[in-house]
């Protein structure tokens, strides 16, 4: 049964191409599922797993303590794999089939207000550091990109004459993405002056650099970001992934075509674009709340 697994992990990885975060999330799954079958449920062959047995598993992770959204998550894993084991086993039966996905709240993002954004965009200093956080943080901003996009970008990307920059997303899938006069403008400084500076004698090609010169990291780019809000006294709990959900937002808010939001984000689904239809008509609510004299 592990050598089904070990199988499936490689077609994830060579055939699908898929991020190697997203491989080692899909291998904790099954690795989990595989061993709840063997102690719990006494089998020994995939053929003999069936709804029941599915069903137990995820009755079992919800007495872990396992939120709504994980368990769908991970019956999104399972159901994958048991697909997989049809085409290529040639097992007769998928027994994730007519199992219902556990129903989950939808969560609103949490975005930050214009103002906020102003904030947290207005990075004071001519340090390498200072010119170089203020490009991170207008690039997040202008495009949207998932930090681990940013952190990935490399210098070969950046297209600033044009105006844009090429992003390479989940799968391997690349996307054009416009980049405002701010961003390209703070690039342009951290390319010209900052960069060459952190770099020193080192050779690499990813855009944003460390002070040691080397790739920057999520956990440092979360200490920068962090300890800017503190400085601007931004008494939000702000994560990288919150700039992304305001670049969304406010394009929506000013009037973007959704379909041109889903494009920049790298959505495949657009009704994942969509929750940001729901944050703007919150916003506006409570805009309404505050300000109408007879709400």
């Amino acid at each position: 049964m592990k050598e089904e697994i070990q199988d499936y992990i490689h077609f994830l990885k060579i055939e699908r191409g898929l991020a190697n975060n997203s491989i080692q999330a899909y291998e904790r799954d099954l690795k989990k599922y595989y061993q709840y079958t063997v102690d719990q449920s006494k089998i020994d062959k995939w053929e003999m797993v069936d709804r029941s047995h599915i069903r137990s598993y995820l009755n079992a992770l919800h007495h872990e303590g396992k939120s709504p959204a994980s368990r769908a998550r991970i019956l999104s894993s399972l159901r994958s794999f048991h697909q997989f084991l049809i085409r290529e086993y040639g097992l007769k039966t998928d027994a994730t089939m007519h199992v219902e996905s556990p129903k989950q709240e939808r969560k609103l993002p949490k975005v930050l207000t214009n103002q906020e954004v102003e904030l947290l965009l207005d990075v004071q200093g001519d340090k390498p550091i200072d010119v170089r956080n203020k490009a991170m943080l207008e690039t997040l901003y202008a495009t949207g990109l998932r930090i681990s996009e940013l952190l990935s970008l490399k210098t070969e990307d950046l297209h600033l004459l044009m105006g844009f920059v090429r992003i390479t997303g989940k799968g391997g899938k690349e996307r054009i993405v416009p980049l405002g006069k701010h961003a390209q403008k703070a690039i342009e400084d951290y390319v010209e002056h900052a960069r060459p500076m952190l770099l020193k004698h080192q050779s690499y090609d990813q855009l944003f650099l460390n002070h040691h010169g080397r790739p920057m990291g999520r956990q440092g780019f979360w200490k920068v970001l962090k300890g800017l809000a503190i400085k601007q006294e931004i008494h939000k709990e702000i994560t990288p992934h919150m700039l992304r959900h305001s670049f969304a937002t406010h394009l929506l808010e000013n009037g973007a075509d959704l379909r041109a939001v889903q494009e920049m984000l790298g959505h495949v689904d657009i009704s994942t674009t969509q929750i940001y239809t729901h944050v703007s008509k919150a916003r506006l609510k409570d805009i309404y709340k505050d300000f109408h004299p007879r709400a």
